[in-house]
């Protein structure tokens, strides 16, 4: 069992938290946000995901999770510190680390004995030396400390599968010493471990996000072709994740990445790349693929339907993806905005990105936009659905639905590459 505090109860500080309580350690988790502390103190949460109520529930019962707004209190009562604050973008496409910075000198100034502090948060490359400076310049007492990497791969809608079973677990240090303390933390995971030096960690999850989302470009590029030629994304996409040098994940065309870390970390990786003397022109164009895909798609709302103004199209999914109720980023939005612009009613559900869920087409609906894949969409009555309709148009950003079967089902069906 190891002591740790989690400073930040976004996605990754209450996961984590949660996690690291279902495994045995004891976690003390704080957060500024003393509405937020409340509520998780009385048994809620303040987020969608899957398993972390329960999780969440159980172990406050069992007493190994507690919470508080004091980053002193944390801290004195933690062998271990994680920093899981937000690290919002900035419109220079850098981010925003005045959080950790604070983060930091608070927890410096709360020290009287030797901890060790862990860079949770996605950060540029180099922060673990800049909190290292911090603590050690704001820490009156002179006390020994040491700052580690720990960069998170978690997903949203399945963030806590993602941290009991995760695929590595990355550990970035600046010496050797507090390894054998954070071996023991993840220990319980079950996981291979990769030591690094803290510059390397920094990198490893820049690098990944950026390629993820370099997958989603590269497919919807090529459903473009698709289109152009009659082919079949879906099978073009099939034959190529055979290939285990490529493999099928993220190759599902569609309207583009979402979400608060594709966008902020691509941005972030071009930026910090800049910074050091690089032009990443291959993600430049990454990122103008998916702003592009957004177009393509309502340009194709446009061509089917030609006028869009007192037209009242239903939207089907509005988080960024399925099992989150996370609106951040959301390619939804930048389907729904222009179309408001143009006078179109919308009448939008989303299983959990609404404060109370809304029959979608309590209005008879000219047209129907897929925006989100979650399973129930997949399970839709098409055949009600058709016969409720003004107009049986559906346009599937998210390639759910079969063509073959909607066209005999009578419906005007478009897709993604197909």
């Amino acid at each position: 069992m190891v002591k740790t505090c989690i400073v930040g109860t976004g996605y990754v500080g209450l996961v984590t938290g949660a996690c690291f309580a279902e495994v045995g350690h004891q976690v003390i988790c704080v957060d500024n946000d003393l509405k937020k502390v409340e509520l998780l103190q009385q048994g809620g949460i303040p987020i969608y995901e899957p398993g972390l109520e329960e999780l969440v529930k159980k172990n406050v019962a069992a007493g190994r999770l507690s919470f508080t707004g004091k980053i002193a209190d944390g801290v004195k009562e933690s062998e271990v510190i994680f920093i899981a604050v937000p690290t919002p973008p900035r419109p220079d496409g850098s981010v925003d680390m005045s959080f950790v910075e604070k983060v930091a000198r608070e927890i410096a100034g709360a020290m009287t004995e030797y901890k060790i502090v862990v860079d949770k948060s996605t950060v540029p490359v180099k922060t673990g030396e800049k909190v290292s400076e911090t603590i050690r310049r704001y820490n009156k007492q002179k006390v020994d400390v040491d700052v580690v990497s720990n960069p998170e791969f978690l997903r949203e809608g399945c963030a806590v599968q993602d941290l009991m079973n995760p695929d590595r677990i990355v550990i970035g240090v600046l010496n050797e010493r507090p390894v054998t303390k954070m071996k023991a933390i993840y220990a319980p995971f079950k996981a291979p471990i990769i030591v690094t030096d803290i510059n390397s960690a920094e990198l490893i999850k820049h690098a990944c996000n950026s390629f993820l989302a370099l997958k989603i470009s590269y497919i919807n590029a090529t459903a473009a072709i698709c289109e152009a030629s009659g082919a079949n994304i879906a099978d073009v996409a099939h034959g190529m994740g055979l290939d285990k040098r490529i493999g099928r994940a993220f190759l599902n065309a569609g309207l583009g990445y979402g979400g608060s870390c594709f966008p902020k970390d691509l941005s972030a990786f071009v930026h910090i790349a800049e910074a050091l003397g690089y032009d990443f022109r291959l993600l430049k164009e990454v990122q103008q693929i998916n702003a592009e895909q957004i177009q393509r798609f309502l340009k194709n709302i446009h061509n089917t339907l030609w006028i869009v103004k007192d037209k009242t199209i239903a939207v089907l999914g509005l988080a960024f993806k399925p099992n989150t109720d996370d609106m951040r980023m959301a390619p939804s939005l930048e389907i729904i905005r222009p179309l408001q612009k143009e006078g179109a009613r919308i009448k939008a559900y989303d299983p959990k990105a609404m404060d109370k869920a809304r029959e979608v087409l309590s209005d008879v609906a000219d047209a129907l936009i897929l925006c989100t894949e979650w399973d129930e969409f997949r399970k839709l009555d098409l055949e009600k659905l058709r016969s409720v309709m003004a107009q049986p148009i559906v346009l599937d950003g998210r390639n759910v639905f079969d063509p073959k079967k909607m066209a005999a089902l009578g419906f005007v069906y478009k897709s993604v590459g197909r």
